[in-house]
C-alpha cells in the first residue's frame, strides 16, 4: 500500500515522510550527529545508514550540508509482495504521473533479497516497466529510462515479503563534492574523510597538519569543516531537480543561506594558515593545490612540497587541539610491506620528536606496520575504505621539539 494519499503534497514539500540517508559501514554514528547538528530526529541507526524523517524541500538542506551521508532516499511508498508481478502492481498504484515528467528521464536501482526472485536487473526492469506504464497510460507518453542516475531516480528495497521505494533525491552520491578534478592515487572518498575527521579531538581552530597530502582531500575537508562550508556548495546538480514539483526558489534560499554563513565565518578568520599540507611529490602539491582553489579553501592551506619529517608544524599554544594527521600507504602489493616498515619507524620518531603538544592520528589499512610506530595508540577507531578494513590510530603526544615557522 502507498503510504501517502497525496504524492502532490510530498514533492511540493508540505508533507512529511521518512527519509534514509545511507552511509559506508562504521559512519552511521558519525553521520547521526551531523543530523541532530541540523536538527533532524534519529529514529534508526542502520548499519549502513540513518533513518530520520522531513519533507521533500528537507531533503534539499540534507544534500547540501551532510559530508558523511552517501544518498538522501525520501520514502514514497511501502507494500508487502511476494511475486515479481505483485511488484508490478503495487508500485503501478502510485500516481507517478505527479512525480516524474512525461519529458524527464528515470532510473531505477535496486537492492533484492527475496527467494521471488534471483536476478536484481529483473527487479529493475518490472520496477521501469510499472513506472513508464502507469505515466503513458495517464499522460498519453512516457519518460525515457535507462541507467544514467543523473536525472530522477527512483530507488526500491525488497527484502522477504517487504518492499520500500524511495526518491533517491540525490542521484551522484554526495561523497563526490565537485572539487575534485585531480583525484590522486588511491585516494580516500570525500564523505570517510569527513568521517575521520569527526572521530579526532580536533577543535577546527586549532593548527591542522596533513603529512603526505596527496591530492589533498584530508587538507580540503578539514578546511571545509573549520569555516563551516556547505560540502554541496559546489555540485550543480541533483535529483531532486528533475521531479515534479521541484522548487527552484526553495534551493536557491538554502545555497544564499549557506554563502551568506560561509562569508561570515571567513570574514571572521584572523589566521593566515588553518591548515598545513606537505607531500614529497611535486605532482601531488600541484593537484592537491588546484583542487583546493576549485574548493574556494586555497588561501586557508599552507601547502610545503618535502619529505613528511621536513613539515613545518606551527606550535601549539595553551588550550589548543592541534592535530597532525596522515593516511600513508598500507602495502597491498608484493613487496611493498617491507619497503614501508621504515616509514612507518620515521612516523613514529617524527611524532616524538616534532609535534609535542598534538595529537596524532595514522589512517591505515595494514595494522602491522602500524606497529612499526612505535608508539601506543590511546584510541582506534574501525573504518573501511572501500573494502579494506582501517583503523584510525590516535596518539597522544606530549613531549619533545619540533621545527617551527622561520626556522
Amino acid at each position: 500500500m502507498a503510504i501517502h494519499s497525496s504524492d502532490t503534497e510530498l514533492l511540493n514539500g508540505t508533507a512529511k515522510s521518512r527519509i534514509l540517508v545511507t552511509c559506508p559501514k562504521q559512519i552511521p554514528p558519525y553521520l547521526a550527529q551531523e543530523l541532530e547538528a541540523l536538527d533532524f530526529p534519529i529514529a534508526e541507526i542502520a548499519p549502513a545508514g540513518v533513518f530520520t524523517s522531513g519533507t521533500m524541500h528537507d531533503c534539499y538542506k540534507l544534500n547540501l550540508h551532510l559530508r558523511t551521508g552517501h544518498r538522501v532516499l525520501f520514502q514514497l511508498a511501502r507494500f508487502y509482495v511476494r511475486t515479481p508481478d505483485d511488484l508490478y502492481k503495487s508500485l503501478s498504484k502510485i500516481a507517478w504521473e505527479d512525480i516524474i515528467p512525461t519529458d524527464g528521464y528515470v532510473s531505477v536501482i535496486s537492492s533484492v533479497e527475496t527467494e521471488a526472485i534471483s536476478n536484481t536487473m529483473f527487479a529493475n526492469v518490472k520496477c521501469k516497466d510499472a513506472i513508464v506504464d502507469r505515466i503513458r497510460a495517464k499522460c498519453g507518453s512516457r519518460p525515457d529510462s535507462g541507467s544514467d542516475t543523473s536525472k530522477a531516480v527512483v530507488f526500491v528495497y525488497w527484502k522477504g515479503l517487504h518492499c520500500n521505494v524511495y526518491l533517491d533525491t540525490s542521484g551522484e552520491s554526495l561523497s563526490k563534492r565537485g572539487y575534485r578534478s585531480m583525484p590522486g592515487q588511491a585516494p580516500m572518498r570525500e564523505s570517510l574523510v569527513a568521517a575521520t575527521l569527526m572521530a579526532t579531538k580536533w577543535d577546527r581552530t586549532s593548527p591542522f597538519v596533513n603529512l603526505m597530502c596527496g591530492s589533498g582531500t584530508i587538507a580540503i575537508e578539514a578546511a571545509l569543516m573549520a569555516l563551516g562550508q556547505a560540502p554541496a556548495l559546489l555540485r550543480e546538480n541533483f535529483s531532486f531537480m528533475h521531479l515534479c514539483g521541484y522548487s527552484p526558489t526553495t534551493w536557491v534560499n538554502l545555497r544564499d543561506e549557506a554563502r551568506a554563513m560561509l562569508s561570515r565565518s571567513k570574514a571572521a578568520q584572523n589566521q593566515p594558515f588553518l591548515v598545513t599540507a606537505s607531500d614529497i611529490s611535486s605532482a601531488s602539491i600541484a593537484a592537491a593545490e588546484h583542487n583546493a582553489k576549485a574548493a574556494g579553501v586555497a588561501e586557508y592551506i599552507r601547502f610545503q612540497r618535502c619529505d613528511f619529517a621536513e613539515t613545518e608544524v606551527p606550535s601549539a599554544s595553551d588550550g589548543a587541539s592541534p592535530v597532525v594527521m596522515l593516511n600513508p600507504e598500507y602495502g597491498e602489493r608484493m613487496g611493498e610491506e617491507a619497503k614501508l616498515e621504515d616509514t612507518y619507524k620515521r612516523i613514529g620518531d617524527f611524532f616524538k620528536q616534532q609535534c609535542g603538544g598534538y595529537r596524532g592520528y595514522v589512517f591505515t589499512g595494514n595494522m602491522h606496520l602500524a606497529k612499526k610506530i612505535g608508539l601506543k595508540a590511546s584510541r582506534r577507531h574501525e573504518f573501511y575504505n572501500a573494502d579494506i578494513e582501517c583503523r584510525l590510530l590516535e596518539y597522544e603526544l606530549y613531549s619533545g621539539t619540533r621545527r617551527v615557522f622561520g626556522e
